[in-house]
């Protein structure tokens, strides 16, 4: 803590950490498998709770201010992932470790996928000064689930904000008349809302003003929805805050004063220890205070290496109160949420936009984290690494050539621009990613599967095109893993995870580069034309 830290404030801070230490079993009690057992739940003594206000000699290679809107030390309150408290997924790959613990269950060992339901979503004609971006979902697209109560939805139904048949209809029992709802914004400049068991809309589609390529996230304590526009039509880029009892936006954020002029959120935002962490594509990260329908800026961390300010399209990673994101310059850099500043600095060697994931092993945090192939030229190697989390040190370090490909004068770039998939129940030693290898190896696209101790390559999966989309999990009555992803191609893959057998595959689409949501077993993920698709593993 910091030593000007007023005595009142630590002493409320103490009672906070107090009520939030320990982490929370899944509600039924029910054990995730694609959790280690090492976050068992478990009393953590105070003094352990925050992580120690530091700075590494790496630091000394980025240039950095924090800015405060007022005089006060926003500290976080509490520790906890207020992400897993339930079975909704409210943000990027689920939670604030953003490793995917979606908990997807099956009752046995599958051998087919099938299409629940279909939404197409209308086609944006538009000419943006980066060209037309059509309808569907894009990178990274992932789509959010919410089961609301039925306090939830009459609270919504009273608002006026949902179609008359939405959830069934107007059930006078509160738990009948409780629903799920799939939440998602397009390309085509608009937010969708969809009943998770029928597809057909609960509440009018909302003009979100600009292309939206990133993931939305839904407030885990109100009915905020939280959306980053990606390319501009005709108002300036900015981050969008929806009050879902008004269904309107009620708070829109742009930074004249950022050190980088791209105004894009591709980045994923995140709660923690009740206040916003947003990092953006101008080269800042924002603490928020958050009301129903509202935020407050509070602190603003602007940096730079080697003079540029980069972009930030990647999600930032959280435990305790450090945080990890990259950049697309091939920084990873760690910061502490309580001052905002850099704890650690390593350089990943190439343009980085994926998320990296924070993975607790044997009661330690460690990251991996993956760059492209865009700097090097045509070849070069995607750079898949496991650091600790604390001081930024190198575990391992697996060198995946990969090179850009000319795609009648568009280059796609190589390497990983996926989230990697921690492994659980019998594969809890593994980790797995989509790389784009771009023909370095035979195949477009691949899925690697890598050893998490010592990062050597257990196996691969071709896959028919280049891969942009990352793998979820599900679970068979015997824990054993199964990954379901798709590519570029729009092909889906069913995979048994130990082997790396493919159960099923089909093309289902035209391009799967959207990442998918789990609820039971179900996986819903859009496609870059215009179809949404609830997946039921069978």
């Amino acid at each position: 803590m910091k030593n000007n830290m007023s005595f009142l404030a630590c002493f409320i801070m103490m009672l906070a950490l107090l009520s939030a230490a320990g982490c929370k079993n899944r509600p039924d009690g029910a054990e995730n498998p694609d959790r280690t057992k090492d976050e068992a739940v478990k009393e953590i003594p105070l003094e352990e709770l925050f992580l120690p206000d530091t700075a590494y000699q790496s630091v000394q290679t980025v240039h950095f201010v924090v800015e405060k809107t007022d005089s006060l030390d926003h500290f976080l309150l509490d520790v906890k992932d207020r992400y897993e408290s339930d079975f909704s997924s409210f943000t990027f790959r689920r939670n604030m470790l953003r490793d995917a613990s979606f908990g997807g269950r099956l009752d046995h060992r599958p051998d087919t996928v099938e299409i629940a339901w279909q939404f197409n979503t209308p086609e944006d004609n538009f000419n943006t000064r980066m060209g037309n971006w059509g309808g569907g979902t894009g990178w990274t697209g992932q789509p959010i689930y919410v089961r609301w109560s039925g306090e939830d939805v009459q609270a919504f139904r009273q608002a006026g904000v949902l179609t008359n048949d939405a959830f069934g209809g107007g059930a006078e029992d509160l738990a009948a008349n409780a629903g799920e709802e799939i939440i998602f914004t397009s390309l085509n400049a608009k937010a969708y809302f969809l009943d998770f068991n029928t597809g057909k809309r609960t509440r009018p589609d909302l003009d979100v003003q600009n292309t939206i390529k990133g993931s939305p996230s839904l407030d885990p304590e109100l009915k905020n929805l939280y959306i980053g526009q990606g390319v501009s039509r005709s108002t300036p880029m900015g981050l969008l805050c929806v009050d879902l009892l008004k269904h309107k936006i009620a708070f829109k954020f742009t930074d004249s004063k950022a050190w980088r002029s791209w105004g894009a959120f591709d980045s994923s935002p995140v709660v923690a220890g009740s206040y916003l962490i947003w990092p953006g594509e101008n080269g800042s990260i924002y603490k928020f205070e958050r009301a129903q329908g509202n935020l407050r800026l509070l602190e603003t961390l602007r940096y730079k290496v080697n003079g540029a300010a980069p972009g930030i399209e990647s999600s930032i990673a959280i435990w305790r109160n450090y945080g990890w994101f990259q950049d697309n310059a091939g920084n990873v850099l760690c910061i502490n949420l309580n001052t905002m500043k850099p704890v650690w600095h390593y350089y990943n060697h190439d343009d980085s936009d994926g998320t990296v994931v924070c993975r607790i092993e044997d009661g330690r945090p460690y990251i991996y984290a993956a760059s492209e192939v865009d700097r090097q030229g045509m070849k070069g190697v995607c750079y898949f690494m496991k650091l600790n989390a604390l001081d930024g040190s190198t575990v391992w370090e697996q060198k995946i050539p990969c090179t850009r490909i000319d795609l009648g004068g568009k280059v796609l770039d190589g390497g990983m621009y996926s989230t990697p998939l921690p492994g659980g129940g019998d594969c809890s030693d593994m980790i797995f990613a989509n790389v784009c290898r771009n023909r370095a190896s035979k195949a477009m696209g691949e899925l690697m599967a890598l050893s998490a101790t010592d990062g050597s390559i257990i196996y691969s999966v071709p896959f028919h095109n280049f891969c942009w989309s990352s793998p979820v999990a599900f679970y068979d009555n015997e824990n054993r893993m199964y990954i379901f992803t798709g590519d570029g191609g729009g092909y889906i893959y069913l995979i048994e995870a130990k082997s790396g057998k493919v159960i099923h595959s089909r093309k289902v689409a035209y391009n799967f580069e959207s990442s998918p949501t789990v609820a039971g077993n179900a996986a819903v993920v859009g496609s870059r034309v215009n179809g949404i698709y609830k997946f039921v593993i069978k």
